[in-house]
């Protein structure tokens, strides 16, 4: 059997290695357009940044390296240019000597991968606006930096390639400026807890400009000078990124009627085998679907790609390898801050129909008397049947491990319940004897069972329609007279039994402390003492504070 891969990054070469280690028999050949292999596409920053020394060490692996380890023929700078899906053959381009080569498969993998999406009015090269995809673009873009006076960044996308490069750039002293068409960043989290990304970034000197889109450029020697947004604002520029997103490839298979998402990208099967027999696909050219209800998912990752290229080169080689779906699970550093998310945003949640539990956690990542810092954990569950459906972190202190442990969980089918009994490392360096992920659970299993969380969002949405609503402040009243929620009365928990008399035990009353937890104690206490419906405002007055800045 002779396996074909078009493509030799984190997927294509994921096939290629599978299927050897299957099986020794088969031809195994892959064509790459490029002259780069197997390389880190996501370590592309941290060089131009600093953190990494020599651009070799983002490839580790050669042609050579895999004609030696696994008998397969990587073809570098030779492009496929077409496909006959019929007679299973290929036109091939050898790059260097323009020579065109006829080649045949009997399977054909397309690890082709997306294509940076260009924006107008940018839709001709200039020698100062780069994508940031290849590493043909990183050598391009150090190259620039090192030839060219450069002071201010103009980067176009708020997305992870965005981010970081923000952040790398601003590390080499550069003035950073991020244009957003949205009115929010990082589109993949609720827009509060994004809100919350955006101060770091404010607070470490990015300028941050949302709403907006490029509207003209000013030009000169073929360098973008200027850029004019749509709301009137004039941007000077010395370096422009496009960092607007990606484009599934699918040039090569566009005549054969083949399957797609409404992602564009290819659908294929669990086995990663399109519509188009003995064509498989792999990788950013591909669509996925979610772990938690099946629907189709496109979250082009590095780690997804080479998961579906080692899937497909197991089933091609007969074996029992089956992609299970994804939960969209990124994670992304900010300065000194660190910002994830897996599974359902709220807002994902509440479009697809379900009714959600939705819980605010701020919590130290470890004991605060070893300095531990604040983490706000997001977390999302089903109210019918207490699976979990989601969670976001931002914080400084453990937000990696506990992010993992909640794709743990929702991969597994958890219920919120569950988290409490999970039996994770605790040592005051590392944790608090009440775990963040523990107290998440704890939490939203009591709202499904009596104790309700009422969110910031929705206590200021029905204070804006004028609900009857009994809103108590359970601080202390020091705290009360600093700042507190204008229709709320003052009445520390300690004096909530002497002054029961003042509150109507039948009117919806919310309690709220500075995060949480005194006021589930004063939710506890009414409830046992007679009143028919208390919520605690979810995070506190402390995340109300903030949530109602981002809603202004």
């Amino acid at each position: 059997m002779r396996i074909v891969v078009i493509g030799s990054v984190a997927a294509g070469t994921s096939v290629a290695a599978k299927a050897r280690r299957n099986s020794e028999v088969n031809e195994i050949v892959v064509y790459e357009k490029g002259t780069d292999i197997s390389y880190s596409v996501c370590g592309m920053p941290f060089y131009l940044g600093g953190a990494v020394e020599q651009l070799d060490e983002l490839i580790p692996r050669d042609a050579a390296w895999f004609k030696t380890r696994f008998n397969v023929d990587i073809m570098t700078a030779t492009e496929v240019i077409s496909i006959d899906e019929v007679q299973q053959t290929l036109l091939v381009k050898q790059l260097a000597t323009n020579t065109v080569f006829e080649d045949h498969y009997d399977k054909l993998v397309l690890a082709t991968g997306a294509a940076p999406r260009i924006i107008p009015p940018f839709n001709q090269q200039y020698k100062n606006v780069f994508m940031m995809h290849h590493m043909a673009d990183t050598r391009a873009i150090d190259s620039y930096l090192k030839k060219n006076t450069t002071a201010n960044v103009l980067i176009f996308g708020t997305g992870y390639v965005g981010i970081e490069m923000t952040e790398q750039l601003k590390q080499r002293g550069l003035s950073v400026t991020l244009v957003q068409r949205s009115t929010q960043i990082m589109t993949h989290y609720d827009g509060e807890m994004a809100y919350r990304a955006e101060q770091v970034l404010l607070e470490n000197g990015v300028n941050v400009i949302k709403g907006v889109t490029a509207e003209t450029i000013v030009t000169a020697d073929n360098r973008v000078t200027g850029v004019n947004l749509s709301d009137g604002t004039k941007l000077t520029a010395d370096f422009i990124l496009l960092a607007t997103g990606v484009i599934p490839q699918t040039q090569l298979v566009e005549h054969m009627m083949i399957a797609k998402g409404d992602s564009g990208a290819l659908q294929v099967t669990d086995k990663m085998m399109t519509s188009v027999p003995n064509i498989y696909a792999v990788g950013d050219v591909t669509e996925s679907f979610s772990l938690i209800d099946g629907s189709p998912l496109y979250r082009p990752m590095g780690s997804t790609a080479n998961k579906m290229g080692r899937i497909a080169g197991d089933a091609i080689t007969d074996g029992q390898l089956a992609h299970r779906g994804i939960l969209g699970t990124g994670i992304i550093r900010l300065f000194d801050t660190t910002v994830a998310q897996t599974g359902f945003t709220e807002t994902v949640a509440r479009a697809k129909g379900y009714e959600v539990d939705v819980l605010y956690n701020i919590k130290p990542g470890h004991a605060d008397y070893l300095n531990g810092t604040e983490n706000v954990i997001k977390a999302i569950a089903d109210h019918q049947t207490g699976r979990l459906l989601g969670a976001q972190i931002i914080g400084q202190d453990g937000v990696d491990k506990r992010i993992d442990v909640f794709v743990t969980a929702i991969s597994f089918g958890a219920k919120v319940a569950d988290l409490f009994h999970l039996d994770l490392a605790y040592q005051p360096l590392y944790a608090t004897t009440k775990d963040p992920i523990l107290y998440t659970g704890m939490a939203l299993e009591n709202a499904r069972n009596g104790r309700p969380l009422l969110s910031p969002t929705e206590l200021n949405q029905r204070l804006a329609a004028g609900d009857d609503l009994q809103v108590i402040d359970v601080r202390s009243q020091k705290q009360y007279r600093q700042q507190h929620i204008e229709t709320a009365i003052s009445m520390p928990l300690g004096e909530i039994r002497k002054r029961i008399a003042e509150l109507d035990p039948t009117m919806p009353t919310v309690v709220y402390c500075n995060k949480g937890v005194t006021g589930n104690a004063a939710q506890n206490l009414l409830l046992n003492m007679g009143f028919e419906d208390v919520y605690n405002l979810s995070g506190g007055h402390k995340n109300y504070q903030l949530v109602k800045m981002y809603l202004q």
